[in-house]
């Protein structure tokens, strides 16, 4: 039935190209009660009666006319830059006829003059449309993609496997949606087909929001030797309730006991791959800042470095064994300061 995209289905039905599905039934059954091999016999009539079969079978199904509405303007527009060609052609052969006539009239071998114009003519169809434009190499598209990472993983550096959507030319109809006249089975006419792929990314330690991270050649596909497009990852920094980023500084919320707060202590943590040691001195109080020179983040010139500030917070325990509800019960009996005498001016 594909040889009957390149035909005028609307026109063997007598029909509008916008004509409701009544309106191909109406012409369908008036058309049947003249060319039914019934009501007249004649070889002519049945071919007739078998076109309008068909055109009746494709228009009154949705999803065939919808096919055919397609293919059909397609083979149109095909059909008018052939014909226009053809007749662009035979303009500028006769032209050069001409041309070489004249020249050869005056100086030039007439041969020579022939050869000259064929060659142009040659040229000419070398430039017909489209042509071209399906062996000029093109590069691929870059691909972005936004990336999450804990706050941990930006300051530390991280590994990560990413899926990737890439888009590249059908190899069946090498991007061109057609085959000898017919929708390209493989892409469904899109041209292009669409294919997943995994890959591992390093992800460098003090990377900062909205930063970009470039793979190259990991984009869409070139086409007719153009360049493979890149991946670029748009990191997105969690937000995390110990540690945020202000510009090179790394602020560091960190939750200590009671008794760390009095006594003091040594705590260890790990910024940017490194294990650091805060010291706690004693006496410290909730809301106080310590400051931990250049050990924050570089940046990309790699002069300076920034601080690690510390938040000091004291953070009661969820739950308290006997003997620590004990401890605290003696300590209430026999502590003899007063955190709120300032007050009682107030």
């Amino acid at each position: 039935m594909a040889n009957y995209y390149n035909k005028d289905l609307y026109k063997i039905l007598d029909i509008p190209i916008d004509a409701s599905n009544d309106d191909i039934k109406t012409a369908y059954r008036k058309l049947v009660h003249i060319y039914h091999p019934d009501v007249s016999g004649s070889n002519s009539d049945t071919n007739k009666f078998k076109e309008i079969q068909e055109a009746y079978e494709i228009l009154s199904s949705a999803s065939k006319r919808k096919k055919y509405d397609a293919l059909h303007g397609f083979f149109k527009e095909k059909i008018k830059k052939d014909l226009e060609f053809k007749e662009q052609k035979k303009d500028k052969y006769s032209s050069y006829i001409k041309k070489a006539k004249k020249n050869a009239s005056k100086s030039e071998p007439f041969s020579k003059s022939i050869n000259q114009a064929l060659d142009n003519l040659f040229m000419a169809q070398k430039q017909k449309v489209g042509y071209s434009d399906l062996k000029q190499p093109k590069n691929g598209e870059d691909i972005n993609i936004d990336l999450s990472i804990t706050m941990l993983e930006a300051m530390n550096g991280t590994n990560r496997k990413v899926n990737i959507l890439h888009t590249q030319p059908c190899p069946h109809c090498e991007g061109r949606k057609f085959i000898n006249e017919t929708q390209c089975p493989m892409c469904n006419g899109t041209g292009q087909l669409s294919l997943q792929k995994k890959i591992n990314v390093k992800i460098p330690k003090g990377i900062t929001q909205g930063a970009k991270v470039r793979v190259k050649k990991e984009g869409n596909k070139g086409i007719n030797g153009g360049k493979d497009g890149d991946l670029y990852l748009i990191i997105k920094i969690e937000k995390s309730p110990y540690f945020e980023i202000d510009d090179l500084n790394i602020i560091c919320n960190l939750p200590i006991t009671p008794f760390e707060a009095v006594l003091g202590a040594e705590i260890p943590i790990n910024i940017m791959n490194s294990k650091i040691t805060v010291k706690i001195p004693p006496m410290t109080s909730s809301g106080q800042k310590l400051k931990l020179a250049e050990l924050g983040l570089e940046n990309k010139q790699k002069t300076k470095k920034g601080d690690v500030i510390i938040n000091v917070s004291i953070k009661l325990p969820d739950k308290l064994s006997q003997s620590e509800k004990s401890l605290y019960e003696k300590l209430k009996t026999i502590s003899s300061s007063d955190v709120r005498s300032e007050m009682i001016n107030v």
